[in-house]
């Protein structure tokens, strides 16, 4: 019901009587008025035989009494300000605002007297009371202040003693100096009815008779007013405690009263306005604000008909989100994840409408560029033929701020098995997992979708339990550092050796590196790898420093150890520490670790160079780094990957593309090397090619150990 419906309603049943107003005031107005004009007939009636005590009485109405009850009302305040200050003393800290605001209260109401006081006492007594008052008041007031400030710093016992100690006996001084005002006042106003007392007495009769008819006629007043107010304020009030307990739907009904139906209106209009916000709110607390589409918490509270309860879920995640939010803006990415969110949930309603998927599906925006679908499907042939769909409808780019991106989705798909061979569906959050689960691997194997399996739950497992084992791998030398030793394709001599780390579980073995590194990456663990591995090359440089100076050992440095803005400062230490010359220890950064973030990339490769550490970019020709790029590097050394390598004297082409990578890093003034390197016919090649070292199973195997050792005393010494 609208507000303006509410003011053309009727009133309550019967209507306004007539002679009766509507309104409050009027009636009071009515009441009080006809009441003082029967004082006035019985005034009028006795001013020729009283003139004198209607004048007494006049004064003592308008001017004694008000000044007595003010004397009055002083010494009452005068007192329960005492008792306030004790309150607030004693009451928490939660509970002084409204201590405080007693207090203050009574202070004004104080000064406020006193300042009326002022003006009206006749009396030179009193005012010299009124004079003492006013310093006491004063001095009260600074003693106030002072324990507030104590109370304020949590100091009650300081507090306490500036309350005995100055508070109370201004206090009580200003109590004294009222109550004498107040017996001063007593004794004139007494003097002064003592006189009126005689003259009252000879038209008492005459003014009692009066005095009944008021009263009668205020008694029936006062009862027509309090039924026609009180019982409108109790609707007033069950319409308040109804909103209270959330129940918005009923309307507090119009009455006879005007000030009572404005309140309803208010209270009306209130409803309204609460009832929408909450609206709003519950809105807010299951959809995305961006998209519109329900969140993570309407997902799991998703309540799907009954004769097909969902049975699959699907992950479908944004590609190059975080890139183009970076590179083309927020605002761009919000809009890719608007359109992405409109074309999914259009594909999915073709599809329910269409039947090869059940009703109602339920499309959410988890997170970022995440999105969920819920549904369900007969079969999982029919969730991969909704997939192409989804990705028929990604097809058409998308044009924003002057750019047309395109829409990619990687998708982890779940279901509950085949409802025909008896599969219960599982519940929400089991299938989401489970699709989170597709998903990683699904981003791992670079094929755009994947659906769980129980292989890649056992894999997650496995993965877990290895980066739980890391840490502790580290601490109890469960690590180890291989080297594999490089060759001068000129001298035939070594150069130096890579790093590789090797892990000898005490349960599982030998793990792979390719098994746990990527994890550690993902999961920052690979800084804590890369100290150790630094720890130990630069422990075997310095062992190897007095017979052979001129070996290097290289490191490999991970993407995440760029990421770190105190890398070069911990390599610094380390170095420092160790007592090696910083150029026998290299640093191998992989291309593609390099474009992650060149401009800090190049920062900090500046950085390692400018403490004396060599560089090289590993792998490379796998990453998609130009030459332009590659000037702006402080690196010495270029190591093209061993997938060019392989069966290079077998293929031309590939030939030719490792001369001119060769060339190129000559062009740089880098030493070239060749990663990789297993037959003769792969040496010859790249000698022939111009290629500077080599490094492989031709020449060594990764070492460790009495093999190491083996290879290290059987070098010639320098």
């Amino acid at each position: 019901m609208s507000l303006d419906t509410q003011r053309q309603s009727p009133p309550a049943a019967g209507g306004p009587r007539l002679g009766w107003p509507r309104r409050i005031g009027w009636r009071l107005a009515l009441g009080f008025g006809v009441l003082v004009v029967l004082m006035l007939v019985a005034l009028a009636q006795a001013i020729f035989q009283i003139h004198h005590i209607t004048g007494v009485t006049q004064r003592f109405a308008t001017g004694d009494m008000q000044r007595l009850l003010r004397v009055q009302a002083l010494s009452l305040q005068t007192e329960g300000v005492g008792n306030a200050l004790i309150r607030l003393i004693n009451a928490p800290r939660a509970n002084r605002v409204a201590e405080y605001a007693d207090v203050d209260e009574r202070n004004r109401r104080i000064d406020g007297i006193v300042e009326s006081l002022a003006d009206d006492l006749k009396d030179a007594d009193q005012e010299q009371n009124l004079k003492r008052l006013v310093e006491c008041r004063a001095a009260y007031a600074e003693a106030f202040i002072a324990t507030a400030d104590e109370i304020e710093g949590d100091n009650p016992a300081a507090a306490w003693k500036l309350l005995n100690a100055r508070v109370n006996p201004a206090l009580k001084t200003m109590l004294l100096e009222s109550n004498a005002l107040l017996q001063r006042e007593r004794e004139r106003i007494e003097s002064q009815l003592d006189d009126a007392q005689r003259l009252f007495d000879r038209v008492a009769l005459w003014v009692a008779g009066l005095s009944v008819l008021a009263v009668a006629l205020a008694v029936w007043l006062g009862v027509r007013t309090t039924r026609s107010v009180v019982g409108p304020l109790e609707q007033l009030e069950v319409a308040a405690q109804r909103i209270a307990g959330g129940d918005y739907s009923r309307r507090v009904p119009m009455t006879r009263t005007q000030e009572v139906d404005r309140v309803g209106r208010a209270l009306n209009t209130m409803t309204d306005a609460v009832a929408q916000r909450e609206r709003d709110i519950e809105h807010l607390a299951f959809h995305d604000p961006l998209t519109g589409l329900p969140n993570r918490t309407a997902l799991f509270n998703a309540v799907a008909p009954s004769h097909a309860p969902p049975n699959c879920l699907a992950l479908m995640d944004l590609a190059r989100l975080k890139a183009i939010n970076e590179t083309l803006g927020y605002t761009t990415g919000d809009t890719l994840i608007q359109q992405t969110a409109q074309r999914a949930s259009q594909a999915l309603q073709a599809a329910a409408a269409s039947g090869l998927i059940g009703p109602e599906p339920v499309v959410a925006r988890l997170s970022g560029g995440t999105f969920a679908a819920l549904f369900s499907a007969p079969d999982r042939a029919a969730v991969e033929t909704l997939r192409e769909r989804i990705e028929q409808a990604m097809g058409a780019p998308v044009h924003c701020s002057g750019h047309s991106v395109d829409l990619s989705l990687t998708y982890g798909l779940a279901d509950s098995g085949d409802p025909a061979q008896g599969a219960t569906a599982l519940p929400v959050d089991t299938l989401l997992r489970n699709a989170e689960v597709a998903l990683h691997s699904a981003k791992r194997a670079a094929v755009g979708f994947a659906w769980h399996s129980e292989a890649q739950e056992a894999a997650r497992l496995s993965h877990l339990s290895l980066l739980s084992d890391l840490r502790q791998a580290v601490a109890t030398s469960q690590l180890q550092m291989w080297l594999q030793p490089k060759f001068s394709l000129a001298t035939g001599r070594a150069v130096g050796a890579e790093a590789l780390v090797r892990w000898q579980h005490p349960t599982r073995g030998f793990v792979s590196p390719a098994e746990f590194v990527p994890f550690a990456e993902q999961a920052g663990y690979i800084t804590m790898v890369t100290n150790w591995m630094l720890e130990q090359a630069l422990r075997t440089l310095a062992a190897w420093a007095p017979t052979h100076p001129e070996l290097s050992i290289a490191v490999n440095v991970s993407t995440r150890d760029l990421q770190h803005k105190g890398f070069a400062e911990r390599v610094a230490h380390m170095v420092e520490a160790s007592g090696v010359p910083a150029k026998r220890l290299r640093l191998e950064i992989t291309e593609s670790g390099l474009m992650d973030d060149p401009t800090h990339s190049v920062a900090l490769l500046h950085a390692l160079r400018d403490i004396g550490t060599p560089l090289s970019i590993d792998d490379f020709g796998t990453g998609y780094s130009s030459l332009a790029y590659l000037q702006k590097l402080p690196v010495s050394e270029l190591k093209i990957d061993r997938s060019f390598i392989d069966k290079l004297d077998q293929s031309p082409g590939t030939q030719k593309l490792v001369r001119a990578m060769t060339e190129m890093g000559h062009g740089l003034d880098l030493m070239v090397t060749a990663e990789g390197v297993e037959t003769e016919a792969e040496r010859e090649t790249i000698t022939r090619l111009g290629v500077d070292v080599m490094q492989g199973y031709l020449a060594s195997k990764p070492l460790h150990g009495d093999k190491l050792q083996a290879w290290f005393d059987a070098l010639p010494i320098q």
